[in-house]
């Protein structure tokens, strides 16, 4: 297979170019700001690198950096950073800051490079935010940015957006993100249907790959010390089940009651469960934020590079702290991969010889359950009766937060 040159923008850990390596494409250049994530990427692969904010770079170093000249890449990928559009930047301020939030430029410089670059294809990974219903600024901003870009360039691209679950194609873990793909002679993308499902919907997909599928052939770490729990709630996790969280410990749970009903997050003391995908890894946890390992411990860097379906060969010499932080804010690799796959198929004409390679096999038997403990002695000074959570905007915070689009109702808010 002809191996196509992209331009990779917010590389970040490498989420969306080890994707894009698996389906035939080369990255030509890749540019973030943070020196950990460079570091990484340098590390791992022999791509030329641009170390410094994308604001202070042009675009002609881009390309004299990538050896390409305009209109020579195939593909320009990249996620601008997302916390202006993100989830847990509207539910801290009561509105995400979005477009006034001088971290959404990071959009308008990706939307530059597509500019001077005129790539074929260019796709733009970004959290679902992006797109909410009323508040959707930044996508608007693109399509808008884009018809400027076809007004005075005489290119003609259409884009086509989609909100994808990784789940859905493959990927041990929920995480949503919007993607955004446009073609230069404006051809439409049609984005991939999912493959596979929870098999109580018996849709006649493959059930979803599972966090055991992703990390059942990996040595147990129990006595890591490094991955022990720490801070005030570190002894309770082991008093919850596989796949539960702290709502286990309400009066609708099966523990005590120690909290009140959706009165935490949802990812408060949440624990994978082996036999579902794990939860959306978080880039920036506390110490009290899952998921967890159903052995209650924090994750490992390996077991996170396998939840995100790096490639096996990636390696991550850098702080367990820092690890969490590239790979939660990565874009799951074999997501990137399916995406890519199509992209090579519908705009290059050129079909994968070997099929997907970064999907996790389906593992065999899985163990029973880890022993759920009881409840430490130190935490039943709470037991006893607990509001709930009095309901969407209702909130001992909700006079700040002008208007409310909650996500409480899919069990990922609570106050």
């Amino acid at each position: 297979m002809n191996r196509r040159k992209l331009i990779s923008l917010f590389s970040g850990a490498g989420g969306l170019d080890y994707g894009f390596e698996a389906a035939g494409f080369d990255t030509a250049v890749a540019l973030d700001l943070d020196s950990d994530a460079c570091a990484v990427l340098q590390d791992n692969r022999p791509w030329p690198i641009i170390e410094r904010d994308l604001g202070l770079v042009s675009t002609q170093e881009i390309l004299n950096t990538a050896a390409l000249r305009r209109s020579d890449a195939d593909v320009l990928i990249g996620g601008p950073p997302c916390q202006p559009f993100s989830k847990s930047g509207y539910w801290a301020s009561g509105d995400a800051a979005r477009l006034k939030d001088p971290r959404a430029q990071t959009l308008v410089g990706y939307l530059r490079v597509l500019e001077d670059s005129l790539p074929m294809v260019f796709l733009l990974e970004n959290v679902p935010g992006l797109a909410f219903s009323g508040k959707n600024d930044g996508l608007e901003l693109i399509r808008r940015k884009v018809r400027s870009i076809n007004e005075r360039q005489g290119t003609r691209y259409q884009i086509s957006v989609e909100c994808l679950n990784a789940a859905n194609f493959g990927v041990p873990q929920i995480r949503q993100r919007v993607f955004v793909v446009g073609h230069r002679e404006g051809r439409q993308f049609a984005f991939p249907k999912a493959t596979h499902a929870d098999p109580s919907e018996r849709s006649g997909l493959e059930p979803f790959r599972t966090a055991w599928d992703a990390l059942g052939d990996l040595p147990e770490l129990n006595a890591d010390e490094s991955l022990r729990l720490t801070g005030k709630w570190a002894d309770l996790l082991a008093s919850i089940p596989e796949g539960s969280n702290y709502l286990w410990h309400t009066s609708r749970g099966g523990g005590l009651p120690l909290f009140g009903w959706r009165t935490r997050y949802w990812n408060f003391l949440l624990k994978l469960s082996r036999i579902l995908p794990s939860w959306t890894i978080q880039a920036q946890p506390g110490p009290a934020t899952g998921p967890f390992h159903w052995t209650n411990r924090k994750l490992s860097k390996r077991e996170l590079l396998r939840l995100q379906t790096f490639p096996d060969d990636v390696r991550l010499d850098c702080d367990r702290s820092v690890a969490q932080r590239l790979v939660g804010n990565a874009v799951p690799s074999a997501l990137a991969e399916v995406l890519a796959t199509e992209i090579q198929r519908q705009f290059f004409g050129q079909n994968a010889t070997d099929g997907l390679q970064l999907i996790p096999r389906r593992r065999g038997r899985v163990p029973p359950p880890w022993p759920v403990a009881s409840v430490p002695i130190g935490y039943r000074n709470l037991v006893g009766e607990h509001s709930d959570h009095p309901g969407t905007g209702k909130g001992r915070r909700a006079s700040r937060r002008p208007s409310a689009v909650t996500l409480a109702a899919a069990g990922e808010y609570a106050e």
